[in-house]
């Protein structure tokens, strides 16, 4: 089997994760995906992070009609920093005679190198690079991932989408002043975070 892994903080999950998965998943033939929560994640600050057990419910509702999806609570369940290298060991060893993906934005692409053990990484999955953000042009990722395949080896896989105006860290500041952003979210995703007023919504 295929099967990619499609970690983040999600912190809301928004159509741009949304968008983003669409687009790996009609460009690449996969059997499975998992979509794994972050518990801290070690490239971003916590600051005004949900608990993992909402931002895990709203992942279920978010990608629920993709019928490849499943959502893992495993690096929730772990202890410390959610290094991927550490996710895709035991996602090696539970599906050991199956191709694992990696999808990452462009962003981190340009940044893979300050990764916890990214050499590892390159040997246990396929990275698959969402191009997502106008200023990474399509010639500089391709040089990037060309560099970083011929000094250490892998295989990286450039995935086009839509780029997606916003952020999450917008998005948070959006709802905590009531302001208008459901057309950034998935309404059931909307009415999760009205119901247990998350990020000072009401």
């Amino acid at each position: 089997m295929n099967i990619a892994i499609y970690g983040g903080t999600f912190n809301p999950v928004h159509k741009g994760h949304y968008n983003c998965l669409r687009s790996v998943i009609d460009s690449i033939s996969l059997d499975k995906v998992i979509v794994v929560p972050d518990r801290i994640p070690p490239h971003k600050s916590a600051q005004d992070l949900v608990s993992g057990k909402d931002r895990l419910n709203m992942c279920k509702l978010a990608f629920t009609d993709m019928k490849q999806v499943v959502v893992s609570d495993w690096e929730l369940r772990q202890q410390g920093k959610s290094y991927s290298v550490i996710t895709l060991r035991h996602f090696q060893k539970k599906y050991p005679n199956d191709k694992l993906f990696f999808i990452m934005g462009s962003d981190m692409l340009l940044s893979f190198e300050s990764w916890y053990e990214y050499k590892e990484i390159l040997r246990l999955a396929t990275l698959v690079c969402v191009s997502r953000e106008n200023a990474v042009t399509d010639e500089m990722l391709k040089n990037h991932a060309d560099r970083l395949i011929a000094e250490n080896g892998g295989e990286i896989i450039v995935v086009k989408t839509e780029p997606f105006e916003i952020s999450s860290t917008r998005l948070r500041k959006m709802l905590n002043n009531s302001s208008e952003c459901y057309c950034y979210l998935d309404k059931k995703v909307v009415q999760y975070i009205t119901d247990n007023k998350l990020y000072g919504s009401e």
